[in-house]
């Protein structure tokens, strides 16, 4: 998808429309103390509390299966206010394979 490097935004620190640099950020690897990790975790028969760690507790898990990645990853971008170099994000990642600024 193909974005332009500057665009028109309002700005909460200026109070006004100003010129906003558009820049990606790095994703970060996922903790393991992530709710979804621990949920992974029990799953897996590890992350449970106290006991024997539910390993003899139920019957093994054998219909559940932990499906593939998906094929694209959610942006991150940041815009810079060109007057106050105010960074501000954005609100609602959009889903895309290659993200060209233009």
């Amino acid at each position: 998808m193909k974005m332009p490097k500057t665009v028109m935004r309002y700005c909460h620190k200026c109070n006004k429309h100003t010129e906003h640099k558009v820049f990606p950020v790095k994703k970060k690897a996922a903790s393991s103390l992530k709710y979804g990790s621990k949920v992974r975790a029990r799953l897996r028969g590890r992350a449970r509390g106290m006991g024997n760690l539910g390993r003899y507790s139920k019957p093994a898990v054998t219909k559940w299966k932990m499906t593939g990645k998906k094929g694209t990853k959610k942006t991150d971008l940041r815009y810079q206010c060109s007057v106050c170099s105010k960074v501000s994000a954005q609100r609602k990642g959009f889903r895309t394979k290659k993200l060209e600024f233009t």
